[in-house]
């Protein structure tokens, strides 16, 4: 296979200016990077191993920062970094553990903290300098959110003191005249007050940024981009999954190659009540080749019997496998022709292990190493988007929101919400209950508010009355959940009244259904699903 260079639009295509955030362990660096992007500028997280040399070459760079991390900069194992990247001329911000390298590296000390002095966690009462262009038109005083054990004994020559708490003198640093700044706290989290203004301060007031980082530029620039790297002969093969990713890169080939696009949809008969018929009609305003396999069958003969969740997973992922395959023989792949992947940047950075430009193995491995050398090469021009990012893109190139907006569903689908083995019964019983719990909410106006909703059908049955008899039937869980991350999660609380509507509605018009119940459980100690 040709080396297409995965991820080949960096996003530099749409954007005439970049920041650099160095990536030195932290917990919160995806999450600076999004903060970046609210403000409008295009950013780029990467490893602290990366050389300065390539640094150099980003001819479009308007300013560096450095992230937190869990390291003591004085020890001898730490991340540190080329000290000639201060001599590059553009502006850096170090956060946190960032902070403190800057400080070390320019001839300041770091040291661990004695006692309860200079050192915080959690919420702090902090005091500005707004005469400093961090805090320019901010409150003097706020609440940052600290993380630090370690503190600045001694700052650089040139750096000013321009924040400080009531333990720590010198919460932020400033040298103004070569722009450099450092926060022992990290701004990019919701706890720190008017944060993300100070992160829009550093932006604009010091790395003089146009803010030119706009979905419709990208849109634009990434289809001209994958025009010219495909070329006026070469075709696309792609799996669409229905799900956004996928879905949202479908719709921007589309636009790039029209009917040189063949997009595989694999009906593996696991789906939400109607959702096959809505991904298959999102697509029908392009001239693309669309091919929906149904293989319904094939899937849960697969399945028969089997009760372990992981063997689940292993099955339907390995037949999925199988049945691409099937397609992609089809396709007669030429050397002119491109596979394609809907990764997204969170991919990227959290399998990258110290190394950004790794992608998480199991993308790589829909089909066998020898099919994929067939292609030129593998194109992932979502690569640099973050979630919300793609969803924006899927407006811009018009899809239905039913997609756009899609709620999270699991590769398996309803295999891994039925509890036991899967038949064809309980598909079509959860598909119908899970359909009318979803209405409900969506009557309700609460869609918009849960994070994710679902319906579970346990193994359980449980005696119940109705039309006068006794009966045996299924018990039925109710699932939602709040969360920013899908790290931790809260269950929703969802009003009684629309609970009682989804239960009295299911019960009424599900065979098999006589009990339900609503998981209250939060994420530590359960999962968001179940299986």
């Amino acid at each position: 296979m040709a080396n297409a260079n995965n991820g080949f639009i960096t996003g530099t295509e749409s954007a005439s200016e970049m920041i650099l955030i160095l990536d030195f362990g932290g917990q919160y660096n995806q999450l600076i990077a999004r903060r970046v992007r609210e403000c409008n500028v295009y950013c780029e997280v990467h490893p602290c191993t990366m050389p300065l040399e390539e640094v150099k070459k980003i001819k479009n760079l308007k300013g560096i920062i450095f992230t937190g991390g869990p390291n003591s900069v004085y020890k001898e194992d730490s991340p540190h970094y080329d000290k000639e990247v201060f001599n590059l001329g553009v502006p850096i911000l170090g956060i946190c553990y960032g902070c403190q390298l800057m400080a070390h590296l320019l001839g300041g000390v770091v040291e661990e903290a004695q006692g309860d002095t200079a050192r915080e966690y959690g919420k702090t009462k902090t005091y500005f300098n707004t005469q400093c262009k961090l805090f320019k038109g901010l409150p003097e005083q706020g609440v940052t959110w600290m993380s630090h054990g370690d503190y600045m004994s001694k700052v650089p020559e040139g750096f000013e003191l321009v924040a400080h708490s009531d333990a720590c003198p010198n919460v932020a640093i400033a040298d103004e005249k070569r722009g450099f700044y450092g926060t022992q706290y990290h701004p990019e989290v919701n706890h720190t007050e008017h944060g993300k203004d100070m992160l829009r301060n550093f932006l604009y007031d010091v790395c003089h940024v146009k803010g030119d980082w706009q979905m419709g530029n990208f849109c634009k620039s990434t289809v001209e981009s994958l025009r010219n790297t495909i070329g006026p002969e070469g075709r696309v093969l792609l799996a669409l999954s229905g799900g956004v990713d996928s879905s949202v890169l479908a719709a921007l080939l589309a636009e790039a190659v029209g009917n040189r696009l063949t997009c595989v949809f694999v009906d593996h008969g696991l789906l939400r009540k109607n959702e096959g018929d809505e991904v298959e009609k999102a697509f029908s305003k392009w001239d693309i080749n669309f091919v929906r396999v149904n293989a319904q069958e094939r899937f849960l003969t697969k399945l028969k019997g089997v009760s372990d969740p992981k063997q689940k997973r292993i099955i339907i992922g390995a037949e999925f496998g199988y049945v691409f395959l099937d397609e992609a023989i089809k396709f007669d792949i030429t050397n002119k022709d491109f596979f394609a992947q809907g990764t997204i940047y969170p991919d990227v950075i959290e399998s990258g292990a110290g190394n950004a430009a790794q992608i998480k193995g199991h993308h790589n491995r829909l089909l066998p190493p020898e099919m994929m050398e067939k292609f030129s090469g593998v194109l992932e021009p979502l690569s640099m988007l973050f979630k919300d990012e793609t969803r924006a893109l899927g407006r811009e190139l018009g899809l239905p929101d039913y997609i756009v907006n899609r709620q999270p569903f699991p590769g398996p689908g309803l295999a891994i919400r039925i509890i036991g083995d899967v038949t064809k019964e309980k598909c079509d019983i959860l598909r119908e209950a899970d359909f009318i719990f979803r209405d409900e909410i969506a009557k309700a106006g609460l869609a918009g508010s849960l994070s994710q909703y679902f319906a579970v059908l346990t193994d359980t049955l449980s005696v119940g009355v109705m039309g006068d008899g006794r009966t045996y039937e299924h018990l039925l869980a109710l699932r939602s959940v709040n969360t920013s991350d899908f790290m931790t999660a809260d269950w929703s609380r969802i009003p009684y009244e629309v609970l009682d509507r989804a239960s009295v509605r299911i019960v009424n018009e599900v065979p098999h259904i006589n009990r339900i119940c609503y998981d209250i459980t939060s994420k530590p100690p359960a999962t968001v699903e179940w299986e």
